[in-house]
């Protein structure tokens, strides 16, 4: 029974949620994917999947086996990686998770630029919007905006993401421009699922707090973009995604007299990963392309935490001579 190969044959099917693509993306016949998986569900005596005509999800016993598996997968890897003495350059696989939108916008080009730099580094990049703890999820590295924090987790801070809130010049001649914050609860309001419908402005008093009640709400952020654009509502966006048409015309800025807290994205890596090579080249790689000012506030000339230094929120381990996993 070859182990690594049938836990391999298990994070694909998770992955691609179908056998024959899992079989495809292994360069081996469907039949060989199932018994491999079979032989996993076997020892553990619990299936991994549900299997039905029109799909293949995780069972519960699959979705609690599947972040430890990635970790020793990945841990294999790199060891692997490291017994190569002969390498030319930096080599291995790195697991990222990053925001959808940023990802499909700015991220990808930055991971494509890292991919030339080190073609003999792989990687697995997955796109969500929900606050992920990179250990119980198998990730090497985890970009979010989110405030959450996590035990055995290190974070660096990358870039300010200013939050703009803006609608289209037709929807505000059709409706009106608010003056106040209040005053957004007359409008039609187009809201990021993750961050809710209560919205946070800063002013001169302090903090002013409104609940809305969304005419639109999503978890992915071009959507809403486009909404705006479309003259549907206000929506608050980050710069990475809204400067372009702000600068343009497009869209519109308001209340700038009560301006949103900027979100920042920072890194998360476990603790355990901090210390690979790989990975560091990466988080390097990231900060420099988005320190001091990242691409798409220098595009647009939006720049208002230019020269500023992001903090360190976790100390990061003192790296060890050697150590290459």
């Amino acid at each position: 029974m070859d182990t690594l190969a049938n836990l391999k044959a298990f994070l694909a099917v998770a992955r691609t949620g179908s056998f024959s693509a899992a079989a495809r993306e292994l360069g081996v016949a469907a039949s060989v994917v199932t018994k491999r998986v079979g032989q996993v569900e076997w020892q553990l005596k619990s299936p991994l999947f549900e299997r039905t005509t029109r799909r293949v999800s995780l069972t519960p016993t699959g979705r609690q086996y599947l972040p430890g598996v990635q970790r020793v997968i990945a841990d294999l890897d790199g060891l692997m990686a490291d017994a190569r003495d002969t390498a030319p350059s930096l080599q291995g696989h790195i697991r990222v998770k990053l925001p959808t939108s940023i990802a499909v916008l700015h991220i990808g080009d930055l991971l494509h630029g890292f991919q030339r730099q080190y073609p003999l580094v792989s990687l697995e990049v997955m796109a969500l919007d929900r606050a992920v703890n990179p250990v119980d999820e198998g990730f090497d590295l985890a970009l979010t905006l989110m405030p959450h924090s996590y035990g055995g987790v290190v974070e660096e801070a990358l870039c300010t993401i200013p939050r703009m809130i803006c609608a289209s010049p037709d929807y505000l001649a059709r409706h009106g421009t608010p003056r106040h914050p209040r005053e957004l609860a007359q409008h039609a309001i187009l809201s990021f699922l993750p961050t809710g419908s209560t919205w946070e402005f800063n002013s001169g008093t302090g903090v002013v707090r409104v609940q809305l009640h969304p005419r639109l709400v999503s978890n992915e952020a071009q959507l809403l973009y486009a909404a705006a654009l479309a003259g549907n509502g206000i929506a608050v966006l980050g710069a990475y995604l809204a400067a372009g048409a702000i600068a343009d015309g497009r869209l519109q800025p308001l209340l700038v007299d009560y301006p949103m807290a900027d979100l920042w994205m920072k890194a998360l890596i476990p603790e355990s990963r901090v210390q690979v090579e790989r990975v560091q080249a990466l988080l390097a790689w990231l900060r420099k392309a988005l320190q001091p000012v990242p691409p798409w506030e220098a595009a647009h000339g939006v720049h208002p935490h230019a020269g500023t230094k992001p903090p360190r929120l976790a100390r990061s381990p003192a790296k060890t001579k050697g150590d290459k996993t």
